[in-house]
């Protein structure tokens, strides 16, 4: 079959309109570098104005279209409460298995005895309100490489009066939008009598 300039320049034409050539082109810094900036944003809107996470664009359908996808992490809460008079400790380590790296966790500790004074609170943490407590774990790498003052925390807490015991909630407010197929092991409810001895979740 012959094909003229005429047919080929069309056949050309449509090709590059199949493969999308009708999109717009990726913004270039004067670097000749691609501006990341120019891209939308995917940044996930974290409560309370927590930092977000970048979210990746998956493979398969999703990233034919251009959707972005959560990743997957599975986060874990331990540690241990005690209560002595008014007074309540709290210790807390977050730990990340993967399989995706998490630019930051908001771990959420709230107590049944309402809050008064002044609270010991780590500078990673803030009073939210009469019963609730925030702290922010900073990165959690799925691979455990990060240094562990970054992923723990400490607070004594005063309650109000002298309680004989006080339950404490401590779970995962915000990990960025990743899929957690493991919650049970970032929510706990702890029951600690006032007895001065540590009750581990």
């Amino acid at each position: 079959m012959v094909v003229t300039r005429r047919k080929a320049a069309a056949l050309v034409l449509v090709a590059m309109a199949t493969l999308g050539a009708g999109a717009a082109p990726a913004a270039v810094g004067a670097s000749g570098v691609p501006d990341a900036t120019a891209a939308p944003d995917a940044t996930a809107a974290a409560p309370g104005a927590m930092p977000g996470v970048v979210l990746g664009v998956g493979t398969g359908a999703d990233s034919e279209h251009g959707a972005a996808v959560a990743p997957e992490a599975d986060v874990s809460h331990h540690g241990h409460v005690l209560l002595w008079g008014s007074a309540l400790g709290v210790w807390v380590r977050s730990e990340n298995r993967g399989p995706s790296n998490l630019a930051d966790v908001t771990v959420r500790v709230r107590t049944s005895v309402p809050l008064v004074g002044r609270q010991e609170i780590p500078e990673n943490c803030m009073q939210t309100g009469r019963q609730t407590v925030l702290c922010r774990t900073g990165e959690l790498r799925a691979d455990g490489t990060e240094e562990a003052e970054g992923r723990q925390f400490a607070c004594e807490l005063q309650l109000a009066g002298k309680p004989d015991e006080v339950v404490v909630r401590v779970d995962t407010l915000w990990n960025g939008g990743a899929t957690d197929r493991n919650p049970r092991n970032n929510d706990h409810e702890v029951l600690a009598p006032a007895t001065g001895d540590e009750y581990v979740f």
